[in-house]
């Protein structure tokens, strides 16, 4: 059993357009909506990929989150929500079918009560205990004024093996617990670290930074472009397929429950890291993050 976990899920509203204008009145030629964000995606990809999981989440209030609960009932994810008081975040994807650019409008996702943090601590013990654990994955940010040290606290309720797909002082924090894997993009190693990385030298350099503080692996995605592995005794390079691109959000998601499930069913971390490959590359090809088929 997988046991996925995060606090930022969000209702995705999805507006395909010929063209964006910037600074004018655009008219889509489709909208869809979904529930989404990095849990409820890496959850629902474990789901299709047929991996025995659960995935733990926050789910705010109105509309949205009512939308959200019953889609995931409808696509049959095993989820235990823990109940906010804070309305449901919304976030949108604008697909510019004229350039191929995709522009995400990210909602940052209010704050959780004390109580709420609690139900949610006292829920991830409950599920990471069970006997049947064989991984937990934490992924996603952190609602608004929650203490950074929250991963760290979870990891220590659990002794399963984790996946971490945070970034940040989260990440750093929860490093000493000795993860897995941890799979920051190149983007989030940067933030990670605090300065940009503008070859390969200066990302495998952060990597073995990162990973020398308490990951046995360190894996780092870079959209369509190369994958960088590396643990204390081995360093990997993949190339990714070439696709053509529908809609590239919800890859990671669908990389990091890819590579999971291949561990879960005994495989090493390099084919594990190619099984995560090609459940992003799928997904990419879809215009709704995380239905691979």
């Amino acid at each position: 059993m997988i046991l996925v976990a995060g606090l930022t899920p969000a209702w995705q509203q999805i507006a395909v357009l010929d063209r964006l204008h910037v600074g004018e009145v655009n008219r889509a030629r489709e909208v869809h909506c979904c529930a989404s964000g990095k849990v409820l995606n890496v959850g629902l990809t474990l789901t299709q990929l047929g991996a025995s999981h659960r995935t733990l989440s926050l789910i705010g209030s109105g509309a949205a989150g009512t939308a959200m609960r019953q889609d995931m009932s409808d696509l049959g994810v095993d989820v235990r929500w823990i109940e906010s008081l804070a309305r449901q975040r919304v976030c949108t994807t604008l697909l510019d079918r004229a350039t191929g650019q995709t522009t995400e409008i990210v909602e940052n996702s209010a704050a959780a009560t004390d109580a709420e943090l609690a139900a949610f601590e006292s829920a991830f013990a409950e599920e990471a205990t069970s006997s049947n654990i064989d991984f937990v994955i934490l992924t996603g940010s952190l609602p608004a004024g929650t203490s950074s040290d929250l991963y760290s606290r979870l990891l220590s309720r659990t002794r399963a093996p984790a996946i971490l797909d945070v970034r940040g002082s989260e990440l750093l924090e929860a490093l000493p617990h000795r993860p897995l894997v941890i799979k920051p993009n190149r983007e989030e190693l940067a933030h990670t670290v605090g300065r940009e990385l503008n070859s390969h030298e200066e990302v495998w350099q952060a990597m073995s930074e990162v990973q020398a503080r308490g990951a046995e692996w360190i894996v780092v995605t870079n959209g369509s472009r190369e994958v960088f592995a590396l643990s204390e005794n081995e360093r990997h390079r993949f190339t990714p397929p070439t696709i053509n691109v529908v809609n590239p959000i919800g890859c990671g998601d669908c990389f990091t429950a890819g590579l999971a499930c291949a561990l879960q069913h005994g495989s090493d971390m390099p084919t594990a890291i190619r099984a995560g490959i090609s459940a992003a590359a799928r997904n990419a090809e879809q215009l709704l993050p995380a239905r691979i088929g």
